[in-house]
């Protein structure tokens, strides 16, 4: 499958690929579904790609109009395509790529706020509920109306606990499901 960017500034550069089979890259019709919903709101936001893989959805929201990403994931070779993807899409100048635990840097203090968090962890293994638990306990990382967006297997879903979070819509499409909590 070849990943590519599919609006924007950066409209139809090719994006590479993580090597293995680590990552698993959001389809295109995902991709476009979601920044259609957002429309509008994406231009002047900044955003945190928590589990970055390829950095196809923060690099997508830059081409956009976003004004930052912070991309982050645990693993280097994640990382260095991320690296080689901003760069590629001349996006270096607005990125902080941050490699660690999603879930460590999730308990710290929030050093900075953000429109949207960006949660799609490798699947079946309850990272993304942990995550949105954690932003839910301390929302200091999102703005007064910031959205948390999770992108999972639909069997995955299960309703979560929260205080500072609401879910708001959710769209299914194929094997994927796009789940959007909104901050209350």
């Amino acid at each position: 499958m070849s990943l590519r960017v599919i609006s924007g500034t950066a409209k139809g550069r090719k994006l590479k690929s993580v090597p293995g089979d680590t990552t698993r890259p959001v389809m295109d019709r995902v991709k476009e579904a979601l920044f259609n919903i957002l429309a509008g709101d994406v231009i002047d936001s900044n955003w945190w790609d928590l589990f970055g893989g390829t950095g196809a959805i923060g690099i997508e929201a830059l081409s956009r109009g976003a004004s930052s990403v912070r991309f982050s994931d645990l693993s280097r070779a994640p990382i260095e395509t991320i690296k080689d993807n901003v760069e590629h899409c001349k996006f270096s100048e607005q990125v902080e790529i941050r490699r660690g635990d999603a879930f460590t840097m999730l308990s710290g203090t929030a050093d900075r706020q953000f429109e949207y968090i960006y949660i799609a962890p490798p699947q079946y293994k309850q990272m993304w509920s942990t995550a949105l638990k954690l932003i839910d306990d301390n929302p200091n990382w999102l703005t007064g109306n910031g959205t948390v967006i999770v992108q999972i297997d639909p069997s995955e879903y299960e309703e979560v606990e929260l205080r500072n979070l609401v879910e708001g819509e959710q769209r299914k499409y194929g094997s994927t499901l796009l789940v959007f909590y909104d901050h209350v």
